[in-house]
């Protein structure tokens, strides 16, 4: 899967005229090499992935990552530093690209301490971005991908349904958040156990759980606090940190109510968020742009008075945030082998935020749904 996809990139710098690639970003460089949970810029050690079009496919990465990168790197060469010695991981860089005429990068996703250095040993006027072509083909996913995307469906409906579960008066937000990844990793486990022999794949959840409760549920990326909830609150639960199985993302959001709606006002916003979705929905098939998913979508919001909302979803994968956008603007043809995330959501400020999101398939006629919960009004009161 990974050489395939390395070839595929290699015939892309053949019709772009670029001799070189250099690869940063965490995710782009696991989509064709396999690497991954290396510790990265966090601490300092830039892991950069260097494809020649005529040559070799060459890893870059600190030597404690060495048994790692030996196990799942699937490429030519393994260059391998370490702290303080010599010039670090800047040793191969002169040497790999000084013979290129044309040196595509990630502008948006290279350290500034990588890109600094790039700018002083290559001549600017050589550089391009190769962003568009990875986005390009990371949008449409294969079948091997699609599958992960179906369990990471399940992991998320696991954590929703644990969610749901905990919610309850009296209980404190964080309780919940450790009930929903406990379902989670358990779920994973399985699926991974079941599913696939990569015995290196941690089927734990991770990413501090987006909650909000009570007066705080208009702040949409609210982390789950230690707030005792109370009997009529809204409760919002949101899984796109959370739905990450075998690396591959998914979007998937709820609104409930413990016991009682107490504020009758807040059930008509829930419900033009839920037609909001439903609009968007109805034009969810291949061949309408994304721009246009996401009119239908604020056409409800803003007929029914609210102001004119963030964007309807976006394209997921092994990145949170893909090619395409479902907003104003993006022009995206949709295709079969897309996977998005597809809002409904209003928002009154200071006062009240309703949000549900589900992520799907695209398919040849339509779609095919990944994350499942009830969502109807009676259905979300707990």
């Amino acid at each position: 899967m990974f050489a395939k996809r390395m070839e595929g990139l290699r015939s892309r710098l053949v019709e772009q005229g670029i001799d070189v690639a250099l690869i940063t970003d965490d995710d782009s460089v696991y989509y064709y090499t396999g690497y991954y949970d290396y510790l990265h810029m966090e601490f300092g050690r830039p892991t950069i992935l260097i494809v020649q079009q005529k040559g070799s496919s060459v890893l870059i990465t600190p030597s404690m990552e060495a048994d790692m990168a030996d196990a799942a790197a699937v490429v030519d060469h393994i260059e391998l530093w370490n702290d303080g010695m010599g010039n670090e991981w800047r040793e191969a860089f002169p040497g790999l690209l000084r013979q290129a005429q044309c040196v595509a990068i990630e502008p948006d996703h290279m350290p500034p301490v990588v890109r600094n250095y790039f700018d002083s040993v290559i001549n600017t006027a050589k550089v391009t971005d190769i962003t568009p072509i990875i986005a390009d083909m990371r949008m449409i996913k294969s079948a091997a991908e699609l599958q992960l995307a179906r369990h990471a469906g399940a992991v998320a409906n696991a954590m929703m349904t644990a969610g749901r579960d905990a919610i309850g008066a009296g209980v404190r937000e964080f309780e919940v958040a450790l009930a929903t990844s406990q379902a989670g990793t358990r779920k994973a486990a399985e699926l991974l156990e079941a599913h696939y022999t990569d015995g290196h794949m941690s089927p734990n959840t991770h990413f501090l759980q987006i909650m909000a409760s009570g007066k705080e549920i208009t702040k949409p990326h609210h982390r789950a606090s230690t707030r005792v909830m109370q009997s009529g609150e809204p409760v919002f639960l949101c899984f796109c940190g959370m739905t990450n199985f075998h690396r591959f993302k998914l979007g998937f959001d709820r609104t409930f109510w413990i016991d009682k709606i107490a504020d009758p006002s807040q059930a008509e916003v829930y419900q033009v968020a839920l037609e909001s979705q439903a609009a968007a929905l109805k034009l969810l098939r291949p061949g309408v742009t994304a721009e246009a998913v996401h009119a239908a979508y604020a056409e409800v919001i803003q007929g029914a008075g609210y102001e004119y909302p963030f964007r309807c979803g976006r394209a997921t994968g092994f990145s949170f945030l893909e090619k395409p956008q479902l907003v104003f603007g993006d022009k995206t043809v949709l295709q079969p082998g897309m996977v998005l995330a597809v809002d409904g959501s209003v928002s009154v400020a200071k006062t009240f935020r309703a949000q549900v999101g589900d992520s799907f398939i695209v398919t040849a006629d339509g779609y095919e749904q990944l994350t499942s919960h009830p969502k109807a009004l009676a259905q979300v009161i707990v």
